[in-house]
C-alpha cells in the first residue's frame, strides 16, 4: 500500500515487531468457529451468519475493535469456499451485508473522531486537509491491519469494504485504490469467486466514487480476458463432483454479471452497446455475457437492435447458457419500448419458433409468459389466441399448469391490461379454455375476479351481446359457486359487488321480457350471495317502472301482465332473504312499486307481509359487527310504512282501514325496551296519520289509484272509525305519561308531553274544547317539574302567536293566552 509519508517512522525492529504482534491478532481466529459453518443446513447457515453479523456490532460497541475485524476477516475466508457451489450467490449476499456493516462502523468512527476534535461535523465533501492527525492515524492503522492479513480473499474483500476510509488520507486514495484492486483480484483462481469480488468491487466503487466508473470497466475488460477459465479442467472436475450441470453453474454467474454491467450501463450512452455486442461476438456470441448486456442497457437500445440480438442468441451455443433465458430476457425489454415497426412480426416468429420447441413446461411458460405481453401490445387477437392456443397445448400434459399458476395469472392480467374490449376478448375461441387450467379454486376465483373488475372497469356501453353474457355469467358463477360457510364477509362483499357490476351493465333495450328472464336466471345462479338477490329485487322493480314510464301509466293487458310477473318475482324473492330489516324495506319498496302500477292485490299482499314479518324484529342487530337496539331502525321503518298506507286504498272486503289497524296491533302486542318511548313515539306518528286520513283531498296520491278520500268521499261513519281510532291512542299515550310521573323519569316525562302538545298543534284542530284543553294541560305538565327547554318554550309560544295572526287559525291567540311559561325557578 503506498501511503503520503506521515511522521517520522519508528526504528525499523519496532515496525518489524508491530507487523509481527498485527499478524499474531489477526491470526489468532478460532479454528471451531471456522468449521462450524461446515454440514449445515441452508437455514442454519444464514442464522448462524446473522448471529456474526450480530456479534460483530456487539464487539464493536463493547470497543472490541479487533475481535470485530476477526469476526469479518472469519466471514470473508468462507467466500473462497465453493463446496455448494449453488449457494454460493446466497452466501455472498449475506457476508457482503456484513461486511458494509463492517465498513460503515469504521467509517462512522473516524468521522466522529473529526467532529470531536474541530466540534462541528466535517463537510460533505471535506478534504484530507480537514481531518484531524488523530483521526488520519487510526484510519491508517486500520489499513495496516489489513494489509497484514494473510490471505488474498478476505483481505480484499476488507480493503473494499473500507474503500470509503481513503477519503480521509488522501485525495486520490479511491481512485488508486480501485485499479490495484481491480488487479489484485487477478489473482484469485476460481473464476467464480473472482466474478463475484469484482461485482462487490463495483458496487462499492459505485457506491462510493460514481465518477470513477471507467476505472470500475476495466474490471469487467479483466473478466472477459479470463472467461476462458470458466471452460477449464479445474471448473469441469468440480462441476463432476458436485454434481452440477453446466448450464446450471453459468446462471450462478448471471448476478454478479448483471450488477456489473448495470454499473457499467448506467446512463451509458448507446455506444457502449455496440461495444459489448461487438465483445460477445468476439467472445463466440457468449450466452451468458449476452443475456447480461440485454439485462443491463436500456430498453430503448436493446428493442432498436433486436433483429441482431436474435442472430446472435441463434448463433450462441446450445450446451451453454439456456438459449430460452436469452429469449426471455430479450423479451423483457421488448414489453418496456417498442422494436421498429417493420421487424416485429419477424422477432415474434424467431421468438416463437425456439419458445414452442421447449419440452420442460417450466422453461415454457416462463419464456411465453413475457411475450405474451409483447405480442399484445403490437398484434391482434388473432395472434394473441394463437399465443393461448400453444401455451394451452404445452402446459396440459401431465397437468403441468398445475405448478405454473403465477406465471398463467400473469398472462391473463397481461391480456386484460391490453384487452378492455370484450367482445373482442371472448371472440379469441381459447380464451375460455384458458380460464379452464385454473383448477385451484382459490386462484381460479382470484382469475375471475380480476377480469370482473376490468369489465366493471372499462365497459362504458350497456351490453346484450350473447357471447359476453354467457362469458362472463359462467365467470361470476364460479365466483358465486366458491362461497361456503367459511368464506368471510369482505369475501362476500367483494364478490357481490363484482357480480352486481355485472348484472348493472346488462341491458335488453325495450325487450323488456328478455331482460326479466335474464333476472331470474341470475337468481338461480347466484342464490347465495344476498346482496346480489337484493340488487336483482331492485331491477326488477326498475323494470316495472321504465314499463310504466313506456306506457306513460297506461298498461294493456300484456304490459299489466308482466309488470304482476315483476311483483311475484320480488314476492318470491325476498323471502329467501336473511337480514330482517331487508326484507321490511323490500316489501314496502316492492309494494310501492305495484301501486304505483295499478296492482293493487299484489301491493296489498306486500304489505300484508310487511305486516306480519314486524312481529319478528329482534331486540337487536348487527350493523358492521356491532350488535345494535333495534328500536331506532324500526321507528324509521313504521314511519316509512304509515307515509305509504296513507295512500293505499281500504280493500273492498276487509273493515275500515284494516291495515293500519293491524299494524296497530301488531305494534300493541310488540316487546318494546322498558325504558323505551318509541313506542309512544310510533303512536303519534299513528295519529299525525289518521289526521291526514281524515282529510277531504290528501296531500298526494298515485297516479290511476283512488285513495280513501275518493273511495268514502268524507263519509261520516269513515270519519267516526277515525276518531275512534284517535281517541284510543290518545288515551294509551296520557297512559304511558302516567307512569312516567317516578322522579329518574320525569325527563322523559316533559320532552314526550312537549312532543305531544307539538303533534297536537301541527295536526289537530284546536277548535275542539276537549283538544284544546288537552293541549294546554300537555304545556303544563311539559313545564311542571323544571325539565322543559325554556328556549324551546319560548319559540313555540312565539310560533303560536304569530299563526294567530292568519284569519283561519284566530283561535290560536285564545290558546296562547292559555299558556304560561314557568321558570326554571
Amino acid at each position: 500500500m503506498a501511503f503520503p509519508a506521515g511522521k517520522a517512522t519508528s526504528p525499523g525492529s519496532a515496525v518489524s515487531e508491530k507487523v509481527r504482534n498485527r499478524l499474531e491478532e489477526l491470526d489468532d481466529l478460532e479454528e471451531g468457529s471456522q468449521k462450524e459453518l461446515l454440514n449445515l443446513t441452508q437455514q442454519d447457515y444464514m442464522n448462524r451468519i446473522e448471529e456474526l453479523n450480530q456479534s460483530l456490532k456487539d464487539a464493536w460497541a463493547s470497543d472490541q475493535k479487533v475481535k470485530a475485524l476477526k469476526i469479518v476477516i472469519q466471514c470473508s475466508k468462507l467466500l473462497s469456499d465453493t463446496s455448494v457451489i449453488q449457494f454460493y450467490p446466497s452466501k455472498f449476499v449475506l457476508i457482503t451485508d456484513i461486511l458494509d456493516t463492517f465498513g460503515k462502523l469504521v467509517y462512522e468512527r473516524i468521522w466522529s473522531m473529526c467532529t470531536d476534535n474541530y466540534h462541528s461535523s466535517l463537510p460533505e465533501n471535506f478534504m484530507p486537509e480537514n481531518v484531524s492527525d488523530t483521526a488520519k492515524e487510526t484510519c491508517l492503522n486500520w489499513f495496516f491491519k489489513i494489509a497484514s492479513i494473510r490471505e488474498l480473499i478476505p483481505r480484499l474483500y476488507v480493503e473494499t469494504a473500507l474503500l470509503k476510509c481513503n477519503k480521509f488520507i488522501s485525495k486520490t486514495g479511491v481512485s488508486e485504490s480501485i485499479p490495484r484492486l481491480t488487479a489484485t483480484i487477478r489473482g484469485i483462481g476460481d473464476p467464480l469467486v473472482s466474478v463475484y469480488a469484482r461485482a462487490y468491487l463495483c458496487r462499492v466503487g459505485m457506491e462510493v466514487a460514481p465518477h470513477l466508473k471507467e476505472s470500475l470497466n476495466k474490471n469487467f475488460f479483466d473478466f472477459l480476458l479470463t472467461f476462458k477459465q470458466i471452460h477449464g479442467d479445474t471448473v469441469q472436475n468440480q462441476l463432476v463432483v458436485q454434481r452440477v450441470e453446466m448450464p446450471v453453474y453459468l446462471t450462478l454467474y448471471s448476478p454478479a454479471i448483471d450488477w456489473i454491467l448495470q454499473c457499467i450501463a448506467y446512463r451509458a450512452p448507446e455506444a457502449l452497446l455496440t461495444e459489448m455486442m461487438e465483445r460477445c461476438k468476439k467472445l463466440g456470441n457468449n450466452a451468458l455475457l449476452l443475456n447480461s448486456v440485454m439485462c443491463a442497457f436500456r430498453a430503448e437500445f436493446i428493442a432498436a437492435r433486436s433483429m441482431d440480438l436474435i442472430t446472435m442468441i441463434k448463433e450462441c451455443d446450445e450446451a451453454g447458457f439456456p438459449k430460452h433465458l436469452l429469449f426471455r430476457s430479450l423479451g423483457l425489454n421488448l414489453a418496456l419500448a417498442d422494436p421498429p415497426e417493420n421487424d416485429r412480426l419477424q422477432i415474434l416468429n424467431e421468438a416463437w419458433k425456439v419458445i414452442t420447441k421447449l419440452k420442460n413446461p417450466q422453461d415454457y411458460i416462463s419464456c411465453a409468459e413475457v411475450w405474451v405481453e409483447y405480442t399484445c401490445r403490437h398484434f391482434t387477437r388473432r395472434e394473441v389466441n394463437t399465443v393461448l392456443a400453444d401455451v394451452i397445448k404445452h402446459m396440459t400434459p401431465d397437468r403441468a399448469f398445475e405448478d405454473a399458476y403465477p406465471q398463467l395469472q400473469s398472462v391473463i392480467a397481461k391480456i386484460l391490461a391490453h384487452f378492455h374490449d370484450f367482445a373482442v376478448l371472448f371472440s379469441m375461441v381459447k380464451f375460455l379454455p384458458f380460464l379452464d387450467m385454473f383448477q385451484k379454486e382459490s386462484v381460479r376465483v382470484e382469475v375471475c375476479k380480476s377480469t370482473m373488475e376490468v369489465f366493471i372497469k372499462h365497459q362504458q356501453e350497456l351490453t346484450r351481446d350473447p357471447v359476453i353474457l354467457n362469458a362472463l355469467l359462467h365467470i361470476c358463477k364460479t365466483m358465486h359457486d366458491s362461497v361456503n360457510a367459511l368464506t368471510l364477509e369482505d369475501e362476500k362483499r367483494t364478490l357481490s359487488i363484482l357480480i352486481n357490476g355485472f348484472i348493472r351493465m346488462v341491458s335488453f333495450g325495450r325487450d323488456f321480457e328478455q331482460q326479466l328472464s335474464f333476472y331470474v336466471e341470475a337468481r338461480s345462479i347466484f342464490c347465495n350471495l344476498e346482496p346480489v338477490l337484493v340488487h336483482l329485487i331492485h331491477s326488477v322493480n326498475q323494470l316495472a317502472m321504465e314499463t310504466r314510464k313506456v306506457m306513460k301509466g297506461n298498461h294493456s293487458r300484456k304490459t299489466a301482465a308482466f309488470v304482476r310477473a315483476c311483483a311475484a318475482y320480488c314476492f318470491i324473492t325476498i323471502p329467501s332473504l336473511t337480514s330482517i330489516f331487508t326484507r321490511l324495506n323490500l316489501y314496502l319498496h316492492s309494494g310501492q312499486v305495484a301501486l304505483a302500477n295499478q296492482c293493487l292485490s299484489q301491493a296489498d299482499a306486500f304489505f300484508r307481509a310487511a305486516v306480519s314479518l314486524v312481529p319478528e324484529v329482534p331486540k337487536g342487530i348487527t350493523v358492521d359487527g356491532k350488535t345494535r337496539p333495534s328500536e331506532g331502525f324500526l321507528f324509521e321503518f313504521l314511519s316509512n310504512f304509515f307515509s305509504t298506507l296513507l295512500v293505499v286504498p281500504d280493500h273492498p272486503e276487509q273493515g275500515v282501514l284494516y291495515l293500519v289497524r293491524g299494524l296497530l296491533n301488531v305494534i300493541q302486542d310488540y316487546t318494546w325496551e322498558d325504558n323505551s318511548d318509541t313506542k309512544v313515539r310510533i303512536y303519534a306518528n299513528v295519529l299525525h296519520l289518521l289526521a291526514a286520513i281524515s282529510q277531504e283531498s290528501y296531500l298526494y296520491h298515485v297516479g290511476k289509484v283512488d285513495s280513501n278520500d275518493n273511495l268514502y268521499g268524507g263519509d261520516p261513519k269513515f270519519l267516526a272509525e277515525i276518531n275512534k281510532l284517535c281517541e284510543t291512542l290518545i288515551l294509551q299515550i296520557l297512559d304511558h305519561l302516567k307512569t312516567l310521573g317516578r322522579d329518574e323519569t320525569l325527563k322523559r316525562q316533559s320532552a314526550l308531553a312537549l312532543f305531544l302538545f307539538n303533534s297536537i298543534l301541527a295536526h289537530g284542530d284546536l277548535r275542539n274544547n276537549k283538544l284544546n284543553q288537552l293541549a294546554v294541560n300537555l304545556w303544563n305538565l311539559a313545564q311542571k317539574h323544571g325539565f322543559a327547554d325554556t328556549k324551546t318554550m319560548v319559540r313555540t309560544l312565539e310560533y303560536i302567536k304569530l299563526q294567530s295572526k292568519d284569519p283561519e287559525l284566530r283561535h290560536f291567540s285564545e290558546l296562547a293566552s292559555r299558556l304560561p311559561l314557568q321558570s326554571r325557578t
